[in-house]
């Protein structure tokens, strides 16, 4: 058999790829054994009788099987595992995620006026406190804080009211018991005369 180590190395040369995916023609191998130069090379690639093997397959379907079961549970058991829980699924990470929906939230409640500035400088320390545990803790909090505020405002309307009612009687009573010392004392004036 005519050895064409030569003419492999010069065809991966010329194709630009590794000298084992170069296929050279058992059926012309006088004429390629000819082929000493990269020009006449270039000349067999052209004509078909050196090809460049195609990419193996290395097949994804069964990690594609695999990750499907691992997406509702199976191959996730205590023999499975190498890594603490804690090296799995960090619960800085956790922590992170957690606060940050709850900022964003407070942000986003902040933009649209549900809270003001004051409720909403107060809540984030409390969610960094660790409050809340999920969102719905935070948002059953605020409509707590956003009634009892109402309620306040009300009972201080209320009050305010109420104040106004009474002092507005006293004054009139105080107004008609000059009246009165007044009549009396015109009345006393009149009979002394």
């Amino acid at each position: 058999m005519v050895n064409l180590r030569t003419q492999k190395r010069l065809a991966a040369s010329v194709i630009g790829c590794g000298e084992r995916k170069i296929w050279l023609d058992p059926n012309e191998v006088s004429e390629i054994s000819n082929a000493n130069s990269r020009q006449s090379i270039r000349k067999l690639v052209s004509d078909g009788l050196i090809i460049r093997k195609p990419v193996t397959m290395h097949s994804r379907s069964r990690a594609r099987e695999l990750n499907l079961a691992r997406r509702i549970g199976r191959h996730r058991g205590f023999g499975k595992r190498k890594g603490t829980a804690d090296a799995r699924m960090p619960s800085q990470v956790l922590w992170m995620r957690r606060l940050r929906v709850l900022r964003r939230l407070l942000v986003k409640y902040r933009n649209n006026g549900k809270i003001d500035k004051h409720l909403y400088h107060e809540l984030y320390h409390l969610s960094k406190g660790n409050t809340f545990k999920h969102k719905r803790a935070l948002v059953e909090h605020i409509h707590r804080a956003k009634a009892e505020k109402a309620r306040e405002t009300a009972l201080k309307e209320e009050m305010d009211a109420k104040r106004a009612k009474t002092k507005a009687a006293r004054e009139r009573k105080l107004e008609r018991q000059t009246a009165k010392r007044n009549a009396l004392m015109g009345d006393d004036e009149e009979e002394t005369k």
